[in-house]
């Protein structure tokens, strides 16, 4: 439906009753299989540090614009300088068996007036990848931000890391376009995919996480009966 102002002019459709959402506290977001907690140095930067370790060819900082760190004082160095502020907020994710940090992913461009913000900075150790909680962990925090009320959820990434296309159109992104040379890091051109999920779309999107996690999904051998690519893409098809 196309809305116009009194000169007849296109003007985009209204909000009624829009109210510019808190930004997300500082408080763990719970699940079955992890918890996603603000990040804290003297708590999270040595368990990261041992997981981060055994990816021995360095392959998680390919599409960084930091790392690898050599030990673990420079690790805390960074911490430090980049992971307490405000924006980008960073999170560890913590393993609920072992009660270890295993990866780390933040909110940033946080924009409450706009109700958009984004979640980026995503960095899974090995022993986190391609697990439930690495999952798990994306839903946790992508149902605070529209609990709280945010209209716009963005994942942007190096349009070469096709890993990470693939996450986000798994996860119930929609793929938008690409900024081309958006950007310099480690002395290399980035081109920018962006990606989003809309307020509208979260329904749907919820209910595609909720039925891959539920435990009755994976069978004795921890096999899912049901692929979230597969749910997530009927779901935005329904919208």
């Amino acid at each position: 439906m196309q809305h116009t102002d009194e000169l007849g002019l296109l003007i985009g459709f209204p909000l009624p009753g829009w109210t510019t959402p808190a930004r997300p506290p500082k408080t763990p977001m719970l699940g079955r299989t992890c918890r996603v907690e603000p990040l804290d140095v003297e708590q999270h930067a040595a368990e990261l540090f041992a997981a981060n370790q055994q990816d021995h060819e360095n392959r998680i900082w390919a599409y960084l614009a930091y790392g690898p760190f050599s030990d673990l004082a420079s690790y805390r160095a960074w911490m430090e300088k980049t992971c307490l502020g405000p924006d980008p907020m960073f999170h560890a994710i913590v393993d609920l068996v072992t009660e270890k940090a295993v990866g780390v992913a933040s909110y940033l461009r946080i924009d409450p007036p706009a109700g958009s913000i984004e979640v980026g900075h995503i960095n899974y150790a090995p022993p986190m990848q391609r697990s439930i909680a690495a999952t798990e962990a994306m839903y946790l925090m992508m149902r605070r931000v529209f609990e709280l009320g945010y209209r716009r959820y963005e994942w942007k990434c190096d349009n070469a890391n096709a890993r990470s296309r693939r996450s986000a159109e798994r996860l119930g992104f929609t793929f938008e376009g690409v900024f081309r040379q958006c950007t310099v890091y480690k002395g290399r051109n980035r081109d920018t995919a962006w990606f989003s999920i809309l307020d509208k779309e979260w329904p749907a999107v919820q209910q595609a996480f909720e039925t891959w996690l539920d435990p009755k999904n994976f069978d004795a051998k921890g096999q899912q009966r049901q692929a979230l690519f597969d749910l997530t893409k009927k779901a935005l098809t329904s919208t």
